[in-house]
């Protein structure tokens, strides 16, 4: 049950971050928004839920993960049905906030129940690899689901397709035996909360912006300083707090700090993959968006193919063993996309990258997890899971912002297709570099051997009797 609840919710969070790209034409016509506007049906949800993953990570680490995970799935599914019956602009924009802030809490509730459920080894690691196959396919099929029911159903859909999913994520948990309480609840860390939250708010504000304001502009380097200024604060924080939002020792785990690095890299080139294909697909080969999703279809089934092979070698060696060919095999493929011409076609120019693409992707989607747990003390499982998930939203948010800034480019103000599949091209060939820069952190950064015993429980341990749960 906790299995099938953490991967059903990891599947709606992935689905709902990708299932409106391709609706926001379809948005903009019906409620009127200016084009300046419109991003921001986009960039709310990324700037909410990034700015609070650290917040809820620690949260459900003091006050228990089943009553977070409720609690984040009950204001996700709350506001995805206030988003598909919106009538005006600013009321889809406070719905997708909500959204995101709802997903905030779910993700690392979610990924950190199941961490604490399974035992270090080779069953967490099976565990991992279904979830990480959820949360492939939730993102691939996003973009299925955004063209389908966009053209046949009408853009609101892609707001209300969230709900059965979620009420039978409730369902799953609701069947979760309920966590004990804590027999010595920690005051939470405030201060860090609100600095954390406030510095990397900032810092997706910022990036995301590019598209209106230069990265050179004054509004960019203010709002990026102003979360440097934050997130330095929040560490200094942090090293000094008694209870912290982030222990900064975490960090000195190998596992943990390079498995954060590379998932933060591997997240700037899939989700700027993502955006530069089917760009391609629309704007290039004239398909269309329903045609354009299901030409996702074979990417994910890639990636569950991926994830199945990476599970069976990691639970056999370790993550490392699954993270270096998997990143090599995916640049390989970014590469081979990057020869997109204007007179290619599916066949020739999409299908044979995807497959490679999404293959080696899911080798390293599944044993990320588990490199980024492996090691960590049970109480500190949420902690560990919102970093995680911060590194991956911002890793996706700052590596999009950038590249679409390189691709416009070199595009410049040409819109015929040539014009645009070259500055597309180039955009490909960078997320190509970042799986190659991903395979050496792991090679640099990862130890050869996983540790055999999570580190020691401290006696003033805040963790709900996961001990019991675990069995």
């Amino acid at each position: 049950m906790v299995l099938a609840a953490a991967a059903v919710t990891q599947f709606v969070v992935a689905l709902d971050m990708a299932v409106v790209n391709v609706a926001l034409s379809a948005i903009r016509a019906d409620l009127g928004f200016a084009p300046l506007d419109l991003s921001w049906v986009v960039h709310v949800y990324a700037l909410t839920f990034g700015g609070f993953l650290l917040l809820g990570g620690r949260t459900c680490d003091l006050y228990g993960r089943r009553r977070l995970l409720l609690l984040g799935l009950g204001v996700f599914g709350l506001c995805s049905l206030a988003g598909g019956l919106a009538q005006a602009p600013w009321q889809l924009i406070a719905a997708r906030a909500g959204q995101g802030l709802g997903a905030a809490a779910a993700a690392p509730a979610a990924l950190a129940l199941l961490t604490t459920t399974f035992t270090e080894g080779p069953r967490r690691v099976r565990a991992l690899g279904v979830w990480s196959a959820t949360n492939a396919a939730g993102g691939a099929l996003g973009v299925l689901a955004g063209g389908l029911l966009t053209e046949y159903a009408g853009w609101r859909w892609v707001m209300l397709i969230n709900l059965p999913i979620v009420a039978a994520a409730l369902a799953l948990i609701a069947a979760v035996p309920a966590e004990g309480r804590p027999a010595r609840r920690e005051k939470p860390d405030v201060l860090g909360a609100v600095l954390a939250t406030g510095g990397i708010g900032l810092l997706v504000l910022g990036v995301v912006r590019t598209d209106t304001h230069g990265w050179g502009s004054p509004a960019t380097l203010g709002t990026l300083f102003a979360a440097a200024v934050s997130l330095t604060a929040f560490a200094f924080v942090e090293s000094r707090a008694p209870a912290p939002l982030l222990r900064l020792a975490l960090l000195r785990s190998r596992w943990v700090a390079g498995a954060n690095v590379l998932v933060f890299l591997a997240a700037a080139g899939q989700f700027t993959a993502f955006y530069f294909v089917s760009l391609y697909m629309q704007q290039v080969l004239g398909m269309s968006a329903a045609a354009t999703g299901t030409g996702f279809l074979p990417f994910s089934v890639g990636l569950v193919a991926g994830t199945a092979v990476a599970t069976r070698i990691t639970a056999a060696r370790s993550p490392r063993a699954s993270l270096v060919p998997g990143a090599l095999l995916a640049a390989a493929g970014l590469a081979w996309f990057a020869l997109i011409s204007p007179d290619g076609g599916f066949l020739t120019d999409v299908l044979g990258p995807s497959l490679l693409t999404s293959v080696g992707a899911g080798l390293v989607l599944a044993p990320v997890a588990a490199a980024a747990t492996t090691g960590v003390a049970p109480h500190e499982a949420g902690m560990a899971s919102g970093v995680l998930n911060s590194s991956r939203q911002l890793g996706g948010c700052i590596g999009l912002a950038a590249l679409a800034t390189v691709a416009a480019h070199r595009t410049g103000t040409a819109t015929d297709p040539a014009a645009l599949g070259d500055g597309y091209a180039l955009g490909l060939a960078v997320t190509a570099a970042l799986f190659v820069l991903a395979a050496a952190v792991a090679i640099v950064a990862l130890p050869r051997h996983r540790a055999t015993q999570p580190e020691p429980r401290p006696t003033t341990s805040t963790d709900p009797q996961l001990e019991g749960t675990a069995s």
